[in-house]
């Protein structure tokens, strides 16, 4: 059936002179029969990129409008221009007799769109800026070539591939785990395991990548099981939520600031005072807008520390944030002239092999239990260091 109707397309082209003798019935593609009706009949299909419609009508009589509330029926917000009769003489200016019936062409009104938009409308699990992405490295086909931007203009009928790259598989990966229940799990994060993925094409395994499979909690999104987050290259404690309403509990208790959080850390130097509360606002760094930096305009950040160990060139301290401001530790140190060691963006990065912050315990309410706190030893290197 779909081959003949193919023919008979194709041959209703011809008598409108858009095909010629050479062209293949494959390229009539994507047909759609609508239900016939007693006088009538419609079909869609696209050719050359373009969207047509045929009516098969016997009562319309070659008026525009009749022809168009025929079409209408089944299509009420169409729009489009009917194809004029090319046959000299004839007494119809757009019908064409075929086959005991009169045959009407529309050529729909197609409208242009962003790349990016027409992708995200064909392919909706993507979002638009991942399939921006996407685009700028290669993954997305227009009309059989790699699409160039995602500003191009392009219609519902032309070709769109998209071939996603295929995620390395992480599933032997592991993490150190301190805690788990049926609502939580807590583990050790490495130094330099993202917390979760920075964007879609981010190939590298994460602590949302070990949750994924201990958690019913925000599957479809780059952060299951995700509450709180550490840095790259801080280590420590972090814990997920195993289901959504442990998600909400642990989420306001963060945002609430009802958690206790410890971290431990070698600084460059030896503070002057062996123990203080650090009261500074935080803002971001307008000529560096990745970095942070200490701004009587930005946010009330306080962290309290007390110093350890040291040998007078570094120092082991102990972190207590009050509020939880990005890079809030990192900053705070530099600013009383005892940077983080290792830090590259805040200090000085040949000082130690490594951002030595380490993320040493969380006190936090779980469900079915009581205050609990969860530990993450000290790394031997920051002993080292200090002895």
């Amino acid at each position: 059936m779909a081959k003949s109707l193919q023919a008979e397309l194709l041959a209703i082209l011809r008598k409108y002179e858009l095909a010629g003798e050479l062209t293949k019935r494959k390229e009539i593609t994507n047909i759609k029969e609508f239900s016939e009706r007693q006088l009538s009949r419609l079909v869609k299909f696209n050719f050359a990129r373009q969207t047509y419609f045929v009516l098969y009508d016997t009562s319309a009589g070659d008026d525009v409008n009749v022809v168009l509330d025929h079409i209408r029926q089944d299509v009420p917000d169409i729009e489009g221009n009917l194809v004029r009769n090319p046959l000299e003489g004839s007494m119809k200016a757009y019908g064409m007799p075929h086959m005991g019936k009169d045959v009407y062409l529309l050529t729909k009104v197609v409208t242009r769109t962003r790349l990016d938009q027409e992708v995200v409308s064909r392919y909706p699990e993507y979002s638009r800026s991942t399939v921006q992405k996407y685009i700028k490295a290669g993954y997305v086909t227009l009309n059989g070539v790699p699409a160039k931007s995602a500003k191009q203009e392009v219609t519902e009928n032309d070709d769109i591939g998209l071939v996603p790259p295929e995620k390395t598989d992480t599933s032997k990966e592991e993490l150190p785990i301190i805690y788990i229940d049926d609502n939580v799990i807590v583990v050790n994060k490495p130094v330099g395991v993202l917390t979760h993925s920075k964007g879609a094409l981010n190939d590298e395994f994460t602590v949302a990548d070990f949750f994924r499979r201990y958690t019913t909690n925000a599957l479809d999104t780059n952060r299951p099981g995700i509450v709180h987050r550490l840095d790259r290259d801080t280590s420590g404690v972090i814990i997920g939520a195993r289901n959504d309403e442990t998600a909400l509990l642990l989420k306001k208790q963060f945002a609430d600031r009802t958690t206790k959080k410890q971290y431990s850390a070698v600084v460059d130097g030896e503070p002057k005072l062996a123990k203080a509360l650090i009261d500074l606002p935080i803002g971001r760094n307008p000529s560096k807008p990745s970095q942070f930096r200490v701004d009587s305009k930005g946010k009330p950040a306080i962290t309290a520390y007390e110093v350890l160990a040291t040998n007078g060139e570094q120092s082991l301290v102990e972190l207590r944030p009050k509020t939880g401001r990005t890079h809030q530790l990192r900053v705070h140190m530099q600013y009383v002239n005892t940077p983080i060691a290792g830090d590259r963006v805040y200090g000085n990065e040949r000082s130690a092999s490594r951002l030595c912050l380490h993320a040493h315990s969380l006190e936090i309410t779980i469900p079915t239990s009581k205050r609990q706190t969860f530990t993450a030893p000290i790394p031997k290197l920051f002993q080292e260091m200090v002895s």
